[in-house]
C-alpha cells in the first residue's frame, strides 16, 4: 500500500524532527510565550527555520512587513522544491490535493520524495508528510510542556539531529550519482564562501539558500545534462543514420 510505504519512508524523518522541534518548544516559551503559542504555530507551519526565525522576530517586536519579508526570503526556496516535485507527480492532482503537498513539503520530504524512481502518488506524499509532521507536532508539544524537565545541555544537544538528518539524505544519494556529489560539494563551498566572506556574509540566510540553489544546480545542469527518453534514443550509436540501408 503506497500509504504504508510513504509512512514508512517518514519515520526516519519524523524522528529527527522530534528533537529540533523539541528545541524548538523549549526556545519559544523561554521567550515568554504561552505553551499554546509554539504548538499553535506548528499546527499551522511546517518549516523549522521558519519558524524559528519568525518566533524570535515576534518576541523582538517586528512589525508585520519585517516579519512577512523575512518568512518570504527564508522560505522562497520551496518554490523550486515544488517545480521540481510536480515533474515527479503523476497526472489528476486536484487543487486541493495540491495544496495538502505544498503545506507538507520540506527538505528532508523533497530529498525522500525525489529519489523515488516511479512517478509520486497522493497517498504515498500524505503517508510521507503526515509521518513527518505528526513528529514534528509531537516534538513541539513535548518540548513546550515539559521542557523545563531537561538540562541545557541536553537541550543544546538536541539541535544536531536536523544536520544529521541532512547528513543521512546525502551520503547515500552521493555515493550513487557522481552528478549528486558535484552538487553537494559545490554547495559547500558556495555556503562557506558566503558565510567567510565579509561582504557576502550579511545577505539573509534566505538569499544564501537561494543563490546556492540556483547557481549550483545550473552548473551540474550544464556540466552533465539529462537527456529524455526520445533524445537518448536518438543518440544511440546503433541507430540507422539517414541515409544508410535501403533505398537512395
Amino acid at each position: 500500500m503506497k500509504f504504508i510505504r510513504g509512512v514508512k519512508d517518514g519515520l526516519p524523518i519524523a524522528l529527527g524532527y522530534i528533537s529540533v522541534s523539541f528545541a524548538y518548544g523549549i526556545a519559544a516559551v523561554n521567550e515568554g510565550f504561552p505553551p499554546w503559542f509554539p504548538i499553535l504555530i506548528t499546527l499551522t507551519n511546517f518549516t523549522g527555520t521558519g519558524q524559528f526565525a519568525g518566533t524570535n522576530l515576534i518576541a523582538a517586536g517586528a512589525g508585520f512587513l519585517e516579519l512577512a519579508t523575512t518568512m518570504l526570503i527564508i522560505n522562497i526556496r520551496y518554490t523550486l522544491m515544488s517545480i521540481s516535485l510536480s515533474q515527479k507527480m503523476g497526472k489528476g492532482f486536484p487543487l486541493w490535493q495540491r495544496a495538502a503537498i505544498a503545506f507538507g513539503l520540506t527538505d528532508e520530504n523533497y530529498a525522500v520524495a525525489i529519489r523515488q524512481p516511479n512517478k509520486l502518488s497522493f497517498p504515498y506524499l500524505m503517508g510521507l508528510m503526515s509521518c513527518s509532521f505528526a513528529g514534528w507536532i509531537a516534538g513541539t508539544s513535548l518540548g513546550a510542556l515539559l521542557g523545563d524537565v531537561l538540562p541545557d545541555m541536553v537541550m543544546n544537544a538536541l539541535g544536531i539531529a536536523l544536520f544529521a538528518m541532512f547528513v543521512a539524505i546525502i551520503i547515500p544519494a552521493s555515493r550513487e550519482d557522481h552528478r549528486v556529489l558535484l552538487l553537494v560539494v559545490l554547495s559547500t563551498a558556495a555556503s562557506c564562501l558566503f558565510y567567510f566572506t565579509p561582504v557576502l556574509n550579511r545577505l539573509s540566510e534566505g538569499w544564501v539558500i537561494i543563490i546556492c540553489s540556483i547557481v549550483c544546480t545550473a552548473v551540474v545542469a550544464l556540466l552533465f545534462p539529462r537527456k529524455e527518453e526520445g533524445e537518448a534514443q536518438n543518440a544511440d550509436p546503433d541507430a540507422e543514420k539517414p541515409g544508410e540501408g535501403g533505398g537512395q
